[in-house]
């Protein structure tokens, strides 16, 4: 499979796929949340079959259909087994959260929660994979966590509160 990504400037982002089996998807995402995807022609790639409109709900839903949140193919049953209970959960901080302006370390995230912080994307899509204890939570960063479903719940509360 390949994708190729593009800005849209004042629109989105554009996502243009062609998978294993020689199909071509494009999939639009607009700055208001709005999906548009797009199927071509396996003959002819510039020709579209279909198109779909989603709002940002349904394109979250299906993504956990497609993803295997819902269903999990029997094949991939192993696979599962490796990450056992581990979840991995997107935190996006919103402006209420008493964590900003504060660091991973100093909140104690990891130890508190027993789940740990595996990367941070900034508002300006700045990325930090791994970040280290002295990372600052701004507003609007999205904190991506791996931690089994409890010690998930226990660091959104932290993220909420700004403490254990």
């Amino acid at each position: 499979m390949h994708v190729r990504e593009s800005d849209l400037p004042g629109i989105g982002k554009k996502f243009e796929i062609n998978t294993r089996g020689g199909d071509k998807l494009v999939v639009i995402i607009h700055d208001d949340g709005r999906r548009e995807m797009y199927h071509f022609e396996y003959d002819d790639p510039d020709q579209t079959i279909s198109t779909i409109t989603l709002d940002d709900d349904e394109a979250r839903q299906i993504a956990a259909i497609v993803g295997g949140m819902t269903y999990t193919p029997k094949a991939l049953e192993t696979v599962e087994m490796a990450f056992d209970e581990l979840i991995i959960e997107w935190y996006k901080i919103d402006s209420h959260y008493k964590s900003i302006g504060k660091t991973i370390g100093g909140l104690d995230l990891r130890q508190k929660s027993g789940a740990m912080v595996i990367a941070v994307i900034e508002k300006n899509h700045t990325k930090h994979v791994s970040p280290g204890p002295e990372l600052v939570i701004t507003n609007e960063a999205t904190l991506v966590v791996v931690g089994e479903r409890q010690q998930q719940k226990l660091i959104k509360q932290i993220l909420l509160n700004g403490s254990g």
